[in-house]
């Protein structure tokens, strides 16, 4: 890959990279670490890259230095972070964007990957499966599953609406 096909990768996929990482970690500074460190990851084997993949090799670098950052920052916990436990039930309006994003987070890690991949970056299943190391059958599984988590969560949209 040269440099302005890389300035090319660069402008047209840092926005959905920030954003599907945005999604995962609800941080935007960690975001906006993890697609610069992404870039640089990039950047580094630009010479073994062809512009073709560009996009599923930095996909893939994003998804992997994203589970890295989790993995180091569950090792760390601040007590001052961590709220006592509460009972009780708070029932108040959430619109629908909020409770598609309160059923995301229902979701395990690797759930939540797939199907943000699939329904929000419009990933085929070999595509995530290769940004993910999965099989596309893994894949097809893990967002089946977490489409029928999500709509027993969610219940009937007239319930909603």
């Amino acid at each position: 890959m040269t440099t302005a096909e890389f300035n090319i990768c660069v402008d047209k996929f840092a926005d959905n990279v920030y954003r599907f990482i945005l999604k995962n970690i609800k941080d935007e500074d960690k975001a906006k670490d993890v697609v610069q460190d992404s870039f640089e990851k990039m950047w580094l084997k630009v010479d073994d890259i062809a512009f073709e993949k560009s996009r599923s090799y930095l996909f893939t670098t994003a998804y992997h230095t994203m589970i890295d950052m989790i993995r180091k920052d569950k090792k760390k916990s601040d007590f001052d972070e961590i709220e006592p436990y509460t009972q009780g039930y708070k029932q108040e309006y959430m619109g629908l964007k909020e409770i598609i994003e309160s059923a995301l987070e229902k979701l395990p890690e690797i759930q939540k990957n797939v199907v943000l991949l699939r329904d929000y970056e419009g990933y085929s299943y070999e595509e995530i499966g290769q940004i993910t190391g999965l099989n596309e059958t893994q894949v097809k599984v893990y967002i089946y599953r977490a489409r029928l988590t999500m709509k027993n969560f969610i219940g009937s949209l007239e319930k909603i609406l």
